[in-house]
């Protein structure tokens, strides 16, 4: 009984979702035409292949800066906790330059491997 204030929220969302797809769908002009389903990516005409690969050093970089930015929140809840429990911030800041030199010997390490090198 405590969740039908979700349900009902839920159900009216889906309801206006729905709606609006489907009167889209009902409502919406039906006229193919060449023109209209080439595609167009910002006013540029497209030229040649679509299919081209990019560098596997595009992804690396971009799970490596998720992996490091996620890691980075950690140090939010550290700055809360830290100056409300006086009586163990020895052993708070200890943690935190353990985790700190976990984070550093990574970043060293991809630095070594040269995963941060554009070529």
């Amino acid at each position: 009984m405590q969740y039908l204030p979700v349900l009902i929220l839920l159900a009216v969302g889906l309801a206006i979702g729905g709606g609006m797809i489907g009167l889209s769908s009902l409502l919406g002009p039906k006229i193919k035409n060449v023109i209209k389903d080439a595609p167009f990516e910002c006013g540029v005409p497209p030229l040649g292949d679509t299919k081209h690969r990019f560098s596997v050093r595009f992804y690396l970089v971009a799970i490596l800066f998720l992996l490091f930015d996620v890691e980075a929140i950690f140090f939010f809840p550290f700055a809360l906790i830290y100056r409300e429990y006086l009586s163990i911030n020895s052993f708070i800041l200890l943690e935190m330059g353990f985790f700190v030199g976990i984070l550093l010997v990574g970043y060293f390490y991809i630095l070594k491997k040269g995963a941060l090198e554009w070529e």
